[in-house]
């Protein structure tokens, strides 16, 4: 039996037109090895796309590579993910499968406070799944699950969750490892790190679905069962190099990154820029992001990303030690105000209501980002 374990592919997922496009191509990568290595079947345990509700071009290139693998016999079998998962239980893995394109694996039923599992049957593997849900709902309900059982099968199970025995003593809410039932196989995904330990495997993604995961695996993964042997394929497309450049003078720091981007080669590669510091001149805003990146594209450079989450001002002035605490949020700006006089600062309430607006249940980040913007750029230019 050879088979290939895909998980947290994303598709659709980073905002930037580039990694998008490269994130698919880690995707095409993944199936063309597949072909290749002539594989009986593929899984793919969670997190196809990025949403329940992807963008078309998204699903009309996705739907192109699962013909793809209909056409080379292959037949898939998935589960929906934290990401692809919908309350209303509609999502377009129904829509992949009703086009017969692959089988989701997740069938079960509640009785007696359990929940049974039951087999879909390919040749000689029997193949369980179970879904994973927003907020970790899932990690309770699989401490019920029970397989129907079938004996002398290859017993696969797929779960799109977080394992104790992966994640250690981080406080997050995992299945313990005794409740997993004992199989040939436990297909993994939700958790994007590089585990194989005996039978449990995280596929890893894809590609990185962050700035941070970029940094930290530097590529994406997947891995294939063949006859026994369990071995993990790298999928690195792009070549990576991370610059990270304590600033302290904001009005120096423009000439300070450029002089460090200088020193390597850019040619399509992906660039992270990680600023860091306190700083004791300026403010973030002089520095001159524009024309770095302007640089940066010159070389060549397949993708400029920038950080700047750990870029500080000195500590503020404004101490909080008399203020009235049942009304210390308007306090705070007076206190602002005063010290920081501003055509802008009549708009600042109105401006934290908006930042204030909750992300809409199966909503997509950029969807809920742009709606941001959008009321933003209303209350900044009526």
């Amino acid at each position: 039996m050879k088979f290939a374990h895909l998980g947290d592919c994303h598709l659709g997922g980073w905002r930037q037109p580039e990694l998008k496009d490269l994130n698919f191509r880690s995707f095409q990568y993944a199936i063309e090895k597949c072909i290749k290595e002539q594989v009986d079947f593929i899984l793919i345990a969670g997190d196809l796309f990025d949403s329940a509700y992807p963008p078309i071009e998204i699903l009309r290139d996705t739907f192109r590579e699962f013909r793809r693998l209909k056409e080379a016999g292959i037949p898939v079998f998935l589960i929906a993910g934290s990401h692809d998962y919908s309350a209303s239980g509609k999502t377009f893995l129904d829509v992949l499968e009703k086009a017969g394109f692959c089988k989701n694996v997740s069938i079960f039923e509640e009785k007696n406070d359990k929940i049974i599992l039951q087999p879909t049957i390919y040749k000689n593997a029997a193949i369980y799944g179970y879904p994973g849900k927003k907020s970790d709902m899932e990690v309770e309900e699989i401490n019920r699950i029970k397989l129907q059982g079938s004996p002398g099968m290859f017993e696969i199970l797929m779960l799109h969750t977080a394992i104790r025995d992966a994640v250690g003593n981080l406080p997050i809410k995992a299945v313990p490892n005794e409740s997993l039932p004992p199989v040939n196989y436990i297909a993994l995904a939700h958790l994007h790190i590089n585990y194989m330990k005996d039978n449990k495997v995280y596929s890893g993604p894809i590609f990185p679905n962050n700035i941070t995961e970029l940094e930290e695996l530097r590529g994406g993964s997947f891995y294939i069962f063949d006859n026994g042997r369990i071995r993990r394929e790298e999928i690195r497309l792009k070549d990576l190099v991370v610059l990270e450049i304590e600033i302290k003078d904001a009005l120096q720091a423009t000439e300070l990154i450029l002089s460090n981007l200088k020193k390597y080669p850019l040619l399509d590669k992906i660039v992270i820029l990680k600023l860091f510091g306190v700083l004791e001149k300026g403010k973030s805003t002089d520095i001159d992001f524009d024309k770095i990146e302007e640089y940066a594209l010159g070389e060549k450079v397949f993708s400029f990303l920038k950080s700047t989450t750990k870029l500080h001002l000195q500590d503020s002035e404004i101490t909080i030690e008399n203020l009235d605490s049942s009304n210390l949020e308007l306090q705070i700006l007076e206190k602002f105000e005063e010290n920081n006089p501003n055509k802008f600062n009549p708009i600042v309430p109105s401006l934290i209501k908006i930042l204030q607006m909750e992300k809409l249940e199966d909503e997509k980040s950029a969807i809920y980002e742009d709606r941001l913007f959008s009321e933003t750029k209303k209350l900044l230019l009526p």
